[in-house]
């Protein structure tokens, strides 16, 4: 799942749209405004981050909103926090290597 979710936010518009969405829902064209690109091409877009499962795309009349779903986040979440638990570990185990606490091992 993380290789999905990174694949499909390693594009810089699809980043921007997910973070376009983290503020609230937004149309197909309103997504596609700042990036000044075709609806077609923001379609391909939102399609490869709603089967990434990161967004939904719902029809309300003749307009495609599009809602991003923060659950789907929470493995990239308990990853960074893994990670970022592993690294002050680690900073602290210099520090104290450092300062001569530490027995080298």
């Amino acid at each position: 799942m993380l290789t999905t979710t990174f694949g499909a936010l390693a594009d810089p518009t699809r980043l921007a749209i997910v973070s376009r969405l983290s503020r609230g829902d937004a149309t197909m064209g309103e997504l596609a405004e700042p990036h000044r690109i075709t609806l077609p091409a923001m379609t391909k877009h939102v399609g490869v981050l709603v089967d990434a499962g990161l967004v939904t795309r719902r029809k309300v009349g003749r307009t495609v909103v599009c809602t991003i779903r923060p659950e789907a986040f929470a493995e990239v979440e308990q990853w960074l926090g893994d990670l970022t638990a592993y690294w002050h570990s680690t900073v602290d185990r210099l520090e104290e290597l450092l300062r001569g606490g530490g027995d080298g091992t």
